[in-house]
């Protein structure tokens, strides 16, 4: 499905321009953009940024393969386990059941869902009356299904008229910076025209290194100097996005940590400053989730949520981790839709998410 669709009707698309640093100007003096942003006490390496990561795939393969490859991992440590629990019980007694609490919560599905979803299998295997084993992999899938299957809207939030203004935010470390490069690369490849804020101005080297993303996937950058005020760059980014007509404004973030309520505060006026020019604005609220982090994403989630309003969360590095059962504790345990999950390394590697392809690939 094509991001643009809802909005993007003979408008006149135009080349995009090189990569221009903005000056700073700064907004007319506030509260929120007066204040600085003070760096995170816990230094994280920059992500790395490899040849691999910046290209697209050579090959192309089917979306659903490209999921089910992405969850290979995850597959292993859920499914197959199962299967090999139903190979190995006898019967459907509390063994078998305990044993497949165990095999859910070890691939972080979090307790609380998975003692749900198992009270719900033996109901099931009752009003069914199972007695066979080998029954039961059906009705799991179905529970998990279940679980998976609600009225939130997995899409993006676009602005009624251009620019759509996408906040990113989330913890060091968590792949904002790829997952913007990304999304950037999907927009342009719609026909869009986008611009990134370069409004982490406080780690080391996030500004070049953005810009080096920027660069290769050929869109436009508005940063300041390093240690600049985040809220005059987003000032600029806002209103060079008006003045170029720009589809999407994709605003990079500090990375902070969730429980420091100070630089969370920060990321609100952050916000503000947006809401000034745009009242609707930001459209979207992206948090970017590192799947190998397991439960601590959940912990994550809800500070983030309290304090910027979230309203859709990116899920990097389900490629990397056996543990991607999370993406189903965060759809129970959250009312936060996911609505973008990382699968691979390349530019191609980010996709919309889909709840039933996503059950299917796990069972496949």
């Amino acid at each position: 499905m094509r991001f643009l669709d809802r909005f993007r009707k003979g408008r006149g698309k135009t080349e995009v321009e090189p990569v221009v640093e903005a000056e700073p100007a700064v907004p007319a003096a506030s509260d929120e953009t007066e204040s600085e942003i003070s760096e995170p006490s816990v230094q994280i390496e920059p992500e790395e940024v490899t040849v691999s990561d910046l290209e697209p795939v050579k090959k192309k393969e089917g979306l659903f393969a490209r999921l089910k490859k992405g969850l290979t991992k995850t597959r292993e440590n859920i499914t197959e386990k199962v299967e090999q629990l139903i190979k190995t019980s006898r019967r459907l007694d509390e063994d078998f059941f305990e044993e497949l609490e165990a095999i859910l919560i070890q691939a972080d599905v979090g307790v609380n869902t998975t003692l749900e979803l198992v009270d719900s299998l033996r109901q099931g295997v009752k009003e069914q009356r199972l007695t066979e084993v080998e029954d039961v992999k059906g009705l799991i899938k179905e529970e998990i299904a279940a679980i998976m299957t609600t009225d939130r809207d997995n899409s993006l939030c676009l602005a009624a008229e251009p620019p759509t203004i996408i906040m990113v935010v989330g913890v060091n470390g968590v792949g904002k910076t790829t997952t913007i490069a990304k999304l950037a690369y999907r927009f342009k490849q719609e026909g869009s025209r986008t611009i990134i804020a370069a409004a982490d101005t406080f780690r080391a080297a996030a500004i070049d290194q953005l810009q080096i993303w920027a660069d290769r996937v050929g869109v436009e950058v508005i940063k300041h100097q390093e240690g600049a005020d985040p809220g005059a760059v987003v000032f600029d980014a806002v209103n060079a996005a008006r003045s170029r007509q720009a589809d999407f404004l994709i605003i990079d973030t500090a990375g902070r940590l969730h429980t420091k309520s100070n630089l969370m505060d920060e990321i609100a006026k952050v916000k503000r400053v947006i809401q000034r020019e745009y009242p609707d604005g930001p459209h979207e609220v992206l948090l970017v989730l590192d799947a190998t982090t397991g439960q601590n994403a959940i912990s994550q989630a809800k500070e983030f949520y309290q304090a910027t309003g979230v309203t859709g969360i990116a899920l990097t590095k389900l490629d990397g981790t056996a543990k991607g059962g999370i993406v189903i504790a965060i759809t129970k345990e959250l009312d936060i839709p996911v609505k973008l999950i990382g699968i691979g390394e390349t530019l191609e590697d980010l996709r919309e998410f889909d709840a039933a392809e996503y059950v299917e690939a796990l069972f496949a």
